[in-house]
């Protein structure tokens, strides 16, 4: 896959039971990594995609249980999208009506169908259907069936209140190129397979987003390794003037952060080394997986994490 696009979405989320069953057993994803935020060690970090958790993939959560609700608003991200089969969106309809899943009727978007839905905390969410949905990226392994399954990310929708600043980041650094318009949307595409698009909406002045349960708390975009990341920091500061944190180790990939020009928190991360460094690939999710400096307080952990499966 092209190194260009979507690393991975992490967003907040209410009880950890809740959102593991959602995604597991109504989507379909695989828990690939039960860690906690390494930043708040008293909060899980769930991490869900394919089999190996490949970049493009990866929905990632901080569970809060008693978090008061998120608002979507400018500065934040309005959708995140999965890829399905084309034919597959009428098969999730009718499992979204079985389920109680609140969602909208089918829709179409820029040429392509679309089945917009939300997450028990109410995060925005959509399927979108692709001819060459990539059957590698399905993970089989859990209950929906193979042919229907999600492979990875199709994009997220960014509200901004103008593009071009965004639009900016977006084809300087990251490699994107516009692809289409739809009134206030723009949609920019990078090659990658799987997490390929960013729509901005253009929205003008509007109601400021609100974090919380629901809500996304950053998007992270992909760098091959090390050198790729400085190479888009270098731009990053020098080109656009923008500040830009250390490099961060997250045990499985390496980050830095920044605010891009229309307010959201974007994240620079590696794709090496990958979630295989402390768990063959048959285990993962299975145990809860900590990095050397928190392992010395584990016991603690625990006791403050509530229970999941």
């Amino acid at each position: 896959m092209s190194q260009n696009g979507i690393h991975h979405v992490t967003a907040f989320s209410g009880a950890a039971a809740r959102n593991l069953d959602f995604y597991t057993d109504t989507l379909g994803l695989r828990l690939v990594k039960k860690t906690v935020n390494f930043d708040d060690p008293g909060t899980y970090h769930l991490y869900y995609g394919d089999e190996t958790g490949r970049p493009g993939t990866i929905l990632t959560f901080f569970p809060i249980t008693h978090a008061a609700p998120g608002r979507v608003g400018i500065g934040e991200t309005q959708e995140t999208a999965f890829r399905v089969p084309r034919s597959s969106i009428g098969w999730w309809t009718h499992r979204f009506v079985e389920k109680g899943i609140t969602h909208e009727a089918p829709a179409r978007a820029f040429g392509e169908p679309i089945l917009r839905f939300r997450d028990p905390d109410g995060l925005m969410l959509a399927l979108i259907g692709v001819e060459a949905p990539g059957d590698d990226l399905a993970w089989t392994g859990g209950a929906i069936p193979a042919e229907h399954a999600i492979r990875g990310f199709h994009g997220v929708t960014l509200l901004v209140r103008e593009a071009g600043p965004t639009a900016a980041i977006l084809t300087d650094v990251f490699g994107f190129a516009e692809a289409g318009r739809e009134g206030v949307a723009t949609r920019y595409a990078s090659g990658a397979e799987a997490g390929g698009f960013v729509t901005l909406r253009a929205v003008g002045e509007f109601l400021p987003g609100r974090q919380g349960a629901g809500s996304v708390h950053h998007i992270a975009f992909r760098a091959a390794d090390d050198a790729a990341q400085s190479a888009m920091v270098a731009k990053l500061t020098g080109t656009h003037g923008l500040g830009v944190t250390e490099q961060r180790d997250r045990q499985y990939f390496r980050s830095v952060y920044f605010r891009e020009p229309g307010g959201v928190l974007f994240e620079i991360a590696t794709d090496v080394p990958g979630f295989g460094v402390d768990e063959p690939v048959d285990a993962l999710g299975r145990a809860l997986k900590l990095p050397a400096f928190l392992e010395p307080h584990r016991a603690q952990i625990e006791a403050r994490l509530p229970q999941v499966a």
